[in-house]
């Protein structure tokens, strides 16, 4: 599969400290600015590289650009830098992989385990999952077709040990047969992430709980595509006083870019992730509060909660 290749490269400096095979990724979705659980999210994952002596690298997950506003991409990238959280690599757009994904794609639907479906949501709402009518059969041949993956053929049950919440056990055919491309001909997030995290060597993937469920797929479809499986370290979800998870549906409030907003709650976030970082530490500088948090950072710290009420601060 081919070198990812933005559409602006933005490269930190590597660093000696990359002493390592660990290489970890904040990959998000540029549908607006980064809020505190994007910011928890990112954290932990520069975190947990740094501490390892591993690379670090940011990937803009844009392979729907109807959610994804102009100049989105771009704010983000300017947060974590006010965070100081600079990667190790060119930042990789997932818009400019089409080709990468259709040749997995290609492989899986050779191997029999993706199918094209002419199905809607609407035909099948009766239903928990999608009930796998078009398997053997187009069911509506000449209407436009998503693919799906045939969960039913490929590995399974899938059983692995997540770093926070221990040994995970899914029958994926319990979970349906999750699409790999729209019919509107945009990848879909299963596909896309698993050919990215392969390409790109990605030993170890920090991720909120809310994408737990979505591993059985992923192990399914690393499993067909002959793909390394990363570590995987599933973090506790920040809601808000109403019991919401933070998000950018939920219009949680965007990251600031001042250092002066910017030092106080990059402790709050080190104390979310149960880092206990010093009190003398809440207003020092962003790099002194990273120094500090990277050579203290601790895994089994984290409380295995799937969510968490938003620190007060």
């Amino acid at each position: 599969m081919g070198a990812l290749v933005a559409p602006f490269c933005v490269v930190a400096q590597r660093e000696d400290y990359i002493m390592s095979d660990y290489r970890g990724r904040f990959a998000p979705t540029p549908s607006g600015p980064l809020h505190f659980g994007s910011l928890i999210t990112a954290l932990a994952s520069f975190l947990d590289a740094r501490h390892a002596g591993g690379a670090w690298l940011v990937r803009i997950e844009d392979v729907d650009p109807p959610r994804c506003p102009p100049g989105a991409d771009a704010e983000i990238l300017r947060q974590l830098e006010a965070f100081g959280l600079h990667w190790d690599e060119a930042v990789s757009y997932q818009s400019t992989r089409h080709a990468a994904y259709q040749t997995a794609l290609d492989r899986l639907a050779a191997l029999g385990l993706a199918y094209p479906c002419s199905c809607s949501r609407k035909q099948w709402r009766e239903h928990a999952i999608y009930p796998g009518w078009c398997r053997d059969t187009l069911r509506e041949p000449g209407k436009p077709v998503a693919w799906r993956l045939r969960s039913d053929l490929g590995l399974r049950p899938i059983a692995w040990q997540d770093r926070l919440f221990g040994e995970q056990a899914f029958d994926p055919a319990q979970l349906g047969d999750v699409v790999l491309k729209r019919k509107d001909d945009l990848w879909a997030y299963q596909l896309a992430v698993v050919v990215d995290d392969a390409d790109q060597g990605i030993s170890d993937v920090v991720r909120g709980y809310d994408l737990l469920d979505n591993t059985p797929w992923q192990r399914q479809l690393q499993a067909a595509l002959d793909l390394p499986t990363p570590r995987y370290l599933h973090l506790p979800l920040i809601v808000a006083d109403n019991g919401q998870k933070l998000s950018k549906q939920n219009l949680a409030p965007a990251l600031p870019t001042d250092d002066d907003a910017v030092r106080p709650l990059l402790h709050q976030a080190l104390v979310a992730l149960d880092q206990a970082p010093p009190a003398m530490l809440a207003n020092a500088p962003v790099a002194d509060q990273l120094a500090a948090a990277i050579a203290a950072w601790d895994a089994s710290r984290l409380q295995a909660q799937a969510f968490r009420p938003l620190p007060q601060g």
